[in-house]
């Protein structure tokens, strides 16, 4: 079962150009015992976490807008997956404003978790915000609902394993990959828990997942159902 992290104290960097959001988020955290840097653009935050990796270790997670100076393209993007490059698995949790399908893919592209992408409009969810955050930091892999939505496209008709999953297990699958945990799922579809364990251990064994891989599964089962 995957269930939301119990509340720690994290060493988060923030990055991002906004000085109205940036220091809603770092008082935000700070407010609930976090260690918080912020930084405002995508140069800064390869320095800070470099700084940091040097001197007292790794964060345990990053938050980065993906639109940041000095162009307001993929500045934040670039420094996050050159962080994941140069620091394998190191958390990254990215927010933007829009839905962008590419940006997305390449962050997933690594095939590991720890990883997440979330709308801006959901950072305004303080409740949703941290879930996600400790979610990511704890090494699971959180999308915005719409994100899988336009992610997942026509993934099933190239693998086989997908293409078998029932329309319940697809569905299942997909607030899999929003982070969602068995008993939010649950919820979330009228079914008992019981059926959602089910409907999961399905999807394992359709997906060929062994059972040795653990709570791995599941990142690898959302890798999959959205083409990464």
């Amino acid at each position: 079962m995957t269930t939301t992290p119990a509340a720690k104290p994290l060493r988060v960097v923030i990055a991002e150009d906004s000085a109205i959001l940036r220091d809603g988020l770092v008082a935000l955290l700070a407010r609930r015992g976090h260690d918080v840097a912020a930084v405002g653009d995508g140069d800064a935050l390869v320095r800070e976490v470099t700084l940091r990796a040097a001197q007292d270790g790794l964060p345990d997670v990053v938050v980065a807008d993906i639109r940041m100076p000095p162009t307001f393209t993929d500045e934040g993007m670039r420094a996050a997956t050159a962080l994941r490059a140069t620091y394998p698995g190191l958390p990254v949790l990215v927010f933007s404003q829009y839905v962008e399908t590419r940006y997305a893919s390449q962050l997933l592209a690594g095939g590991a978790g720890g990883v997440g992408y979330l709308l801006k409009d959901r950072v305004a969810d303080v409740r949703e915000f941290l879930d996600g955050l400790a979610r990511v930091a704890a090494g699971q892999t959180v999308l915005d609902p719409e994100v899988v939505t336009q992610l997942m496209g026509s993934t099933a008709q190239g693998d086989p394993g997908l293409a078998r999953l029932t329309p319940r297990e697809r569905e299942v699958l997909g607030l899999m990959a929003e982070g969602r945990s068995n008993g939010a799922i649950a919820e979330r579809l009228f079914l008992s828990y019981g059926a959602v364990e089910k409907n999961v251990a399905a999807i394992f064994t359709k997906l060929g997942l062994e059972a040795d891989a653990a709570d791995h599964r599941r990142v690898l089962a959302v890798l999959r159902y959205l083409g990464a």
